[in-house]
């Protein structure tokens, strides 16, 4: 194992903040090795004028620093779980998955609002999001927003939007909870795979022992569970298709949301099994899902 480890990130203030976690947690608990932090500009940060399913969805995200990875210039990167693509590539797993912060998507409404009119206009670039705010707030429009958390909070000043949905897990990080003016129950709205939870990826084959410090086996199962339930409904970034998973002790509880195309509907279905099957769940709540369709 090297004696210094370079770490790549996104260059957004959260994305900095996620790879700085990941960084202390290594120094706190093995000294002896040096964490350094090199900074990219991915194609996805770039593009904000076109949704993902456009300019090629979430692995968009990952590209520049999967290459890097791949060439040696950087050692691990470290990326939100739920924008990383279902398919990695094999020579690039992930190597932990940390404790998980915070699952749920918050609402976060225009300077000196409370809430959003009867009849408002919700930023979202998400159709897992749209679709399932669709029942909660009837009358609204749904409209794109793009850009990182500061990029979108400039935008609903500026551009007409009464609210927008963010993930509360990077708000927390980010030490703005006092934004939030609202929290969705994961049974209100179900969030994307991974929510919550940052990927630490390296190359496989080498060793990521140093890495036991981030690594949370409770993440990891409840993270298997609904990546496989999500890709194997063939969804991802462009698609709905949600999962959340709680893990306790032994018992793995999945929820997954399913999604039918033709007639523009969706309904949630949940199953219990054993972490250590923390796959096969998801696959099997899949297809009992696929076969009620």
């Amino acid at each position: 194992m090297s004696s210094v480890i370079r770490i790549g990130s996104r260059e957004s203030r959260l994305a900095v903040i996620q790879a700085e976690i990941v960084k202390e947690l290594i120094q706190k608990n093995h000294p002896e090795i040096q964490v350094e932090l090199v900074t990219m500009k991915t194609t996805g940060d770039k593009i904000l004028d076109k949704s993902l399913e456009l300019i090629g969805g979430k692995g968009l995200f990952v590209k520049e620093l999967d290459k890097a990875l791949l060439e040696g210039s950087i050692d691990i990167s470290v990326h939100s779980l739920k924008d990383m693509p279902m398919e990695i590539p094999e020579e690039l797993p992930i190597a932990a998955y940390s404790r998980r912060v915070d699952p749920r998507d918050a609402l976060i409404c225009r300077p000196g609002c409370s809430g959003v009119p009867e009849n408002g206009v919700i930023g979202t670039s998400s159709r897992r999001r749209s679709l399932q705010l669709g029942k909660l707030y009837p009358g609204c429009t749904f409209r794109g927003i793009r850009g990182n958390v500061q990029t979108r909070l400039r935008k609903l000043e500026e551009e007409g939007y009464d609210g927008t949905i963010l993930a509360a897990a990077g708000l927390r990080r980010l030490n703005m909870e006092h934004v939030i003016a609202r929290i969705f129950s994961t049974e209100e709205m179900v969030p994307a795979a991974g929510q919550g939870i940052l990927a630490v990826q390296g190359r496989k084959g080498e060793d990521h022992s140093f890495l036991d410090c981030v690594e949370s086996a409770k993440s990891r199962f409840e993270a298997l569970a609904e990546r496989e339930f999500v890709a194997a409904l063939d969804g991802g970034c462009t698609s709905p298709v949600a999962a959340h998973a709680e893990a306790n002790g032994s018992e793995l509880k999945l929820t997954g949301l399913y999604y039918r195309e033709e007639d523009d509907t969706y309904w949630t279905d949940t199953r219990i099994g054993n972490t250590a099957d923390a796959r096969q769940l998801g696959a099997a709540l899949a297809e009992d899902m696929r076969r009620r369709d």
